[in-house]
Parts: C-alpha cells; structure tokens; sequence
C-alpha cells in the first residue's frame, strides 16, 4: 500500500517536528516518520532532561553554599530519586504538547524504522510489514549520535553516553569525563554538586573548543574553583576495564608525560557524528567528516531530497535545526533562504553560563583586520550581578571598524538569555551605538551588554576606557 504526500519527514527530533508544522501551516499535505518518542535526542535524552538536573542541582548547590542561612545547611540531601522522577514528567508533558500540535496541524504522524530508498519514497520498517510513503519532497532530519572511541565502546554501564548519564539512579564516587565541550561540562557540573570526584579530560588546548579564548579561560578557572578537575592536552590511548572500575590511559601533550586516571564510570563526550541509519542511499553525498553534503538552501544531491539540523553538519544545535527546518520548507514553498544567512548563537549552561554568537576575537582579526573594536564589562561593577553575589562574569562585545557588531560572548547568569540581543545585533547588522544607545532597565544583567558596547566605542560609565 502506497501513501502520497507533498513532504515526508525523516526523523521526530526539534528539525523534524517544526518541519512538519511549519509545512503544514503552509498548507502542505505532511508525514512524520518516527521510530522514537516525538521529540528526538534533544527533549527525551538531552537538552531537556539535562536542563531540568542543572536547575535541580543548582537549588541544591545554592542552599548547601549560602552562607546567610542558619542551621546545618550540611545536612541537607538531594532527593535524587525524586529529581528523576520529575524530569520524565516534565518531559512527558512537553511531549504531550508537541504530538497534539501535530495533530491539530493535521500531520500524519508514522511510527516505524524510516529509510530513503529512492528520489520520492521512504520505506518504513513496522511489526506489520514494509509500509511506502510516497512525496513530492523528502527532508531528513535524523540528527546526529555520540562519537565513541574504539577502546572505549558504551556499555550503559561503566562507559556511557549523556543517554546514561541523564538515567543514572546512583551517583558515582569517580566520574571521568572524555571531552570538555558543552555536554561534558554539564554533566560534569550536575554530578560535582551531588558530590562525585570529576574529572575532564580534553584533547584540545582549552575547553570549549572553538569558543572565545580569553572568556573560555575564565569559565576554566571558575569551574576548577567548583571542584571539576580539568586537564588539556590530554591524549586518551587505552582504557583498562576490571571488577573494580576502569583506568584510562594516554599521554599528556603538553609535556610527553603518561598519565593514569581511575574511575567508577567514564562518560564519552568527545564530539558527535552525523546519524545515517536510513541514508545510506548511495544518492546522498556525503563531506569528508561524515556529514551528508547539502546546498546553500539545505538540498543535497538529490533533487527535492533535503537534509537538515545535525545532519547536515555545522553547529551541532537544536535551535539550529529548528530554524533551518523552517527556511527548508519555506524554501520548498517557493522562498529563496540561504544557509550563510543563519546567525546561531550557542549555549553551555554551567555556573555561570556561557553564551556566543558570531565571531571570536581571533576569528575577527583574521577575517577584518587590526581595525576590529572590542569592548569587555565585569560583573564586578554590576550591580544586579552583585546584589546576585554573581560578579566574577564578563560581556565582551566584537565589531568592525564601521561599528557593525560582528560578535559576542557572555560568561554569566543567563548568559542564555542574555545573547539574544546581541544575536539580533549580528544578524541585522546593527552598530555599538544601537545596542548602546538602547535603554537598559536597572539593576540588570542586561547592563553589562550596553556597557560592553560603550566600551568598544571608549564611553563606558562604570569602567575605565583603557
């Protein structure tokens, strides 16, 4: 039995679901094609979950350091049990919202293993049979999967993935953690306020690889202050696996030297790769590091076949496939969205949080020059952030030499939040002056961005213009 559509969607996670609504507000005939709960990776078996124990842990945190309240703060204990519990309800709600905005958007949602077998059908493997969806267009948007090393395959149990790692019903006395990128980072903040001995290993010369050196820094010696021990430079090269945890081997690159770390459990969380199951269609392309090749507007080398999100590379982000879900459908709808028009800011919600978008300083000098302008503001003369007790943070502010602001990178409370006026400062092409001369409500964090601006431009009020 053959079925036909204007467009069928591969993959349920954040690209695939806004696809299939986006489509469908534009008056397409939509299927969604799922093997998991609607929602992908992210709202299952990452962001969500992950968020839910940041914020968990954070109010434990608080409470056990804060020095104003009376009593043995000591003794207070993290219900962990009880945290878990509510995540997957929190989860399940979000879930819940998102499978009837489908229905009310008239998606057909199709449970089963989808593949791309030709220019206009995906197959989909169901208990029942092989079932043949047949569309106009395709878009594939299976998202990506962790990066696993060869003498380091997840077990679920003793080497694992974020997957296990938001699950865990114990806590581990020793936590070592492969990777100091976002996840690793906050898995390793979640599990060092329940009181694990973390370590980070990374291969790279600093944490967050790819991030502003100078604020990258910082947030390093701000995490060590929390207890995570992180350590550059480090090459992995075999892990020894017995009854009584698992030691990882390697060579520190900094100074030759071999070194040895025992632990209860190790999380991989070096990096992620492109999710092919289910194109594996000789058709698509793929680049060099895995990822499927696509065009400036998101089609690959198929004709009416689109791949988008993690799939197709790049940023490795949710926000990112969403909003490319929406400009691929558009662009299916007659638009002309291009890819080197996408601003995407990102996100690491440790303590404090870290957020970017558009060029680092180096990335800035390399592409416009010495006639960049920088500006920084501390937290330290912040007043909402010391009314926070939050004042070891820094905004700095990035822009040419015609005041164009071309980046941006927070280390703060809500960093998160925070960047989106500098994301719509970079996308628009907006100057210093229009993210200066704005009104800020005071006492806010917010201020630091203004004052960042004023700096680049040598009008900072609370900072001294050197």
């Amino acid at each position: 039995m053959k079925q036909s559509y204007d467009i069928a969607i591969l993959g349920a996670g954040p690209g695939g679901y806004v696809a299939a609504i986006r489509a469908a507000q534009l008056g397409k005939t939509v299927v969604l094609i799922e093997k998991d709960r609607v929602g992908g990776t992210c709202m299952n078996r990452g962001c969500i979950p992950a968020k839910h124990l940041l914020h968990e842990t954070r109010r434990f945190a608080d409470v056990r350091r804060n020095p104003f309240l009376s009593g043995p703060t000591s003794d207070v204990g993290c219900d962990w049990p009880a945290v878990q519990a509510e995540k997957r309800k929190r989860v399940d709600r979000l879930v819940s919202g998102i499978e009837f905005l489908l229905q009310e958007n008239g998606v057909s949602l199709v449970r089963g293993r989808g593949s791309y077998r030709t220019e206009r059908q995906i197959e989909v493997e169901q208990p029942e049979g092989i079932h043949v969806l047949e569309a106009e267009h395709i878009v594939l948007a299976n998202g990506s999967r962790p990066t696993v090393l060869p003498f380091l395959k997840p077990d679920g149990e003793r080497i694992i993935t974020s997957r296990e790692a938001l699950e865990l019903e114990d806590i581990p006395r020793r936590l070592l953690i492969v990777g100091a990128g976002a996840i690793g980072l906050e898995m390793g903040t979640i599990y060092r306020r329940l009181g694990s001995a973390v370590t980070v290993l990374e291969i790279l010369p600093q944490i967050l690889p790819g991030a502003d050196l100078s604020l990258a820094r910082r947030l390093q010696r701000m995490l060590k202050g929390q207890g995570l021990d992180i350590r550059l430079g480090m090459r992995i090269e075999s892990a020894e696996i017995g009854e009584d945890g698992i030691i990882v081997k390697g060579t520190c690159l900094k100074d030759g030297e071999a070194f040895s770390f025992p632990a209860d459990r190790v999380l991989l969380a070096a990096g992620r790769q492109a999710e092919t199951a289910g194109c594996e269609h000789s058709a698509l392309q793929r680049e060099d590091d895995g990822w499927l090749r696509v065009n400036d507007s998101w089609q690959t080398d198929v004709p009416g076949v689109f791949a988008i999100g993690d799939l197709s590379g790049g940023k490795l982000l949710a926000h990112k496939a969403s909003h490319e879900a929406v400009l691929t459908v558009e662009n299916i709808a007659g638009a002309k969205h291009t890819r080197h028009s996408l601003v995407v800011p990102m996100a690491v919600y440790t303590d404090p949080e870290f957020a970017s978008v558009g060029l680092t300083e180096a990335e800035a000098r390399e592409q416009l020059g010495d006639g960049i302008k920088t500006g920084t503001f501390s937290l330290q003369a912040n007043g909402r952030a010391l009314t926070m007790g939050e004042q070891e943070g820094m905004v700095k502010v990035i822009a040419d030499r015609d005041d164009r602001v071309k980046g941006a990178h927070i280390l703060a409370p809500y960093a998160s939040e925070l960047i989106a006026e500098m994301t719509l400062a970079v996308t628009h092409g907006l100057t210093l002056s229009d993210v200066a001369d704005s009104v800020h409500i005071h006492p806010t964090l917010s201020e630091a961005v203004m004052e960042a601006a004023l700096h680049a431009r040598r009008r900072a009020i609370h900072a001294l213009n050197l």
